[in-house]
């Protein structure tokens, strides 16, 4: 049966995947709606933008009557809310942003669904869903050992991560008060193709081709798992699709690593195929800076819930998902150069004041 996605942040990285994925593989329709803040790229969209079952809108989810505008004239039967101010450093020098965009624009999605949800006939309400995409961040910092799971105790420490499990607790609260059929995500980091290069990965790769310093928080020792952003793309599809109303799962890739050893990874990877006797052994480029403020030590995803109820795992391991993410990036000049001329240049975010 033919569905109709409203993707929210739809032009973001994860966003894009989700959509590039939907369009390329199923005969879905989709809607992208994306405020195109400095993150959203519709060149992320160029593969698929041609496609007569693709449409855009540029709106801001936290404007109410542009939310039920577009609800009720695409009248969706799926809603994947990828839309979200998600970086860490940002959300320490402007916490604001992250209130508005992550907590009023989600209270904003979830009155427009529940208004269209209403209103429809009695087959395509019980088949209707709001997906809401979420982050392992928060339930805060691990210690050396054990995994973050559905039964986690939420433990948000920075703006970012409060203000996400902020719309995490309404997705929730909207299901058991209304009724409105929702399911949540959380994920580990993503890493791939198309990535703002605010983020570690994309910025240690970029940073290494130009021969510029790659600065590494305190010592690098804090602990992130790894998830592809086509395998977390593919697990979203699944869940929005084959999910249990009121559930929650947990998204990772089972590549931990500690920062350090990402970096000196794609420093071998860079070096390997982009040798340049002018810039020479890229790990003589990484420059240990001060740690950020509250930093977490350590994120790692139990994912045993969504692969034993709905079939998922991830395809990549860390070592071919990251040699095939510096190949991207090498193959795609153009589209990093084109990402770095405008609003953000690699400059240190989230200092402590």
């Amino acid at each position: 049966m033919t569905r109709r996605y409203l993707i929210t942040g739809g032009a973001g990285f994860i966003g894009s995947a989700v959509v590039r994925r939907l369009i390329e593989t199923t005969g879905h329709e989709v809607l992208v709606v994306d405020k195109l803040t400095y993150a959203g790229n519709l060149e992320s969209l160029a593969p698929v933008a041609s496609d007569p079952r693709y449409r855009f809108a540029r709106a801001d989810i936290a404007d109410a009557a542009a939310m039920r505008r577009l609800f009720s004239e695409f009248s969706p039967d799926v809603v994947m809310h990828l839309a979200a101010e998600s970086h860490v450093d940002r959300s320490i020098d402007g916490p604001g942003e992250f209130i508005q965009t992550n907590i009023v624009g989600t209270f904003v999605l979830l009155q427009a669904a529940m208004e269209l949800w209403r209103g429809l006939p009695a087959a395509r309400r019980a088949d209707f869903r709001f997906h809401h995409v979420s982050t392992d961040e928060v339930f805060g910092s691990l210690g050396p050992t054990g995994r973050f799971d559905e039964q986690t105790a939420y433990q948000p420490n920075s703006p970012y991560s409060a203000s996400k499990a902020g719309s995490d607790h309404l997705v929730r609260a909207w299901h058991h008060t209304y009724g409105l059929p929702t399911l949540i995500t959380n994920c580990s980091n993503n890493y791939g193709p198309y990535q703002f290069p605010e983020k570690l990965i994309a910025l240690t790769i970029i940073n290494a081709l130009e021969g510029r310093k790659l600065p590494v928080y305190g010592r690098g020792d804090n602990v992130r798992d790894w998830l592809h952003v086509d395998d977390h793309a593919e697990a979203l599809l699944l869940a929005a699709r084959e999910g249990s109303v009121g559930e929650s799962y947990a998204i990772g890739g089972h590549n931990e690593r500690a920062n350090i050893d990402v970096v000196r990874a794609i420093c071998r990877i860079v070096d390997r195929l982009a040798p340049d006797a002018t810039i020479g052994p890229r790990e003589q480029l990484i420059e240990f800076v001060v740690d950020r403020p509250g930093h977490d030590l350590r994120y790692a995803i139990d994912a045993a819930k969504i692969a034993r109820e709905l079939g998922w795992t991830p395809r990549h391991s860390f070592e071919t998902g990251l040699e095939q993410t510096v190949q991207w990036y090498l193959n795609n000049h153009s589209w990093w150069t084109r990402v770095r001329s405008g609003a953000y240049r690699g400059e240190r975010l989230g200092l402590p004041v």
